[in-house]
């Protein structure tokens, strides 16, 4: 008998639908780097359309997408991106915009909803009359929904108002939407919409939306040429990817409209862990499918709890020395939940009645490896 497991890691680590599996192996294919794959092409054209931009291109990974991205909009070595200082780009994904492709990052800071302060954007833009000695300043990156900030959404109104700033200042807007589907589904804005102000846009699409494997990069057609072009620099080109386009296409198809209850079910885990006197948790903040708690008490650590967790089969990882974070996806009910939260009720009353020794783990929750 297989025992139950309950994965809260992250929403990447969703198993493929036999849905998707049966689409994978009926996969028409061809060579993608030829440009022949048939499911690519219609994949990708189909992407574009969702997200109202004229082209897309199938990418390995929300990381080599945003890079690509930058690198488009800086094509000049010493340009400047600006970008919030709490950011994934920033924070997780190896300082790649420096170190390949030679792009200063200026951060402003992140506020607690994850937009950046307006006014703050505008000053962090280089003046023209210093180019002798400052970088020049040629992108903005927002990120919808904002990861370190708890999956909080940016609305259409905020996005607009930095797309008119990018506009009025010769910049170029990139929307970092790993999650844009679920900030679509909770502010009920048309994702189209959503991302109309941005000159290009990554969609992780193994995510919230629950692909095995891949993102999405959309824009203008001369934006996704040149994209190409760096995709195979960077070793993004694959041959008969239509294999893993099949698969991406079914995700979007049948889980967008799964997402708002996986929103459901967060609110619901928020309720509980709410209830247990250690943790402090603010669950009106709670907008998508991700939960974070503070853990108030000096004798249980984020990495003691996810350990003890994990003796029962409930994953999940710090996300700071003093929190946790808890991510839905659509493979987890709402029987999964409350077991769940049983199991955290019993871990803390293990750790303060002495018991919950703290080991490494071979699955890594002992690691702060949650920017995932």
């Amino acid at each position: 008998m297989v025992a139950r497991v309950v994965d809260l890691r992250s929403d990447t680590v969703t198993k493929p639908s036999d849905a998707m599996r049966a689409a994978m192996a009926a996969a028409d294919v061809d060579d993608d780097v030829l440009g022949a794959d048939p499911t690519a092409q219609s994949f990708e054209a189909e992407m574009a359309a969702t997200m109202g931009k004229e082209a897309a291109l199938f990418v390995p990974s929300g990381t080599m997408s945003n890079l690509i991205a930058v690198l488009v909009h800086c094509d000049v070595r010493g340009s400047e991106v600006i970008l919030g200082d709490n950011s994934h780009i920033h924070v997780y994904e190896n300082g790649g915009i420096s170190t390949v492709g030679g792009v200063h990052p200026k951060t402003v800071r992140n506020n607690p909803d994850g937009t950046m302060d307006v006014d703050e954007i505008v000053a962090a833009i280089r003046s023209k009359d210093g180019a002798l000695l400052y970088p020049t300043t040629r992108l903005i990156c927002l990120e919808n929904t904002h990861a370190n900030c708890g999956g909080k959404c940016l609305t259409v109104d905020y996005t607009d108002k930095v797309g008119e700033i990018a506009k009025g200042h010769g910049l170029q807007l990139h929307i970092d939407g790993a999650r844009i589907f679920n900030a679509s589904v909770a502010l009920g804005v048309p994702v189209d919409r959503l991302v109309k102000a941005a000159d290009s846009v990554s969609v992780c699409l193994s995510k919230g939306l629950g692909a095995p494997v891949g993102s999405i990069l959309v824009g203008s057609k001369a934006f996704i040429d040149k994209a190409k072009i760096l995709r195979k620099t960077l070793g993004g080109g694959m041959r008969q990817v239509g294999v893993l386009c099949a698969a991406a296409y079914v995700a979007v198809r049948d889980t967008v409209g799964k997402l708002a209850d996986d929103h459901r079910k967060a609110k619901v885990l928020a309720e509980g862990l709410k209830k247990i006197k250690q943790f402090t948790v603010d669950s009106s903040s709670v907008e998508t499918n991700m939960v974070f708690f503070d853990i108030m008490d000096s004798r249980i650590t984020p990495d003691k709890l996810c350990q003890v967790l994990e003796k029962r089969n409930v994953l999940t990882m710090p996300a700071s020395s003093k929190s946790v974070r808890f991510v839905l996806h659509y493979q987890i009910s709402d029987s999964d939940i409350q077991y769940a939260l049983t199991c955290v009720e019993k871990a803390v009353e293990e750790i303060l009645t002495g018991g919950g020794k703290l080991e490494h783990l071979a699955n890594g929750t002992t690691k702060n490896y949650y920017g995932h």
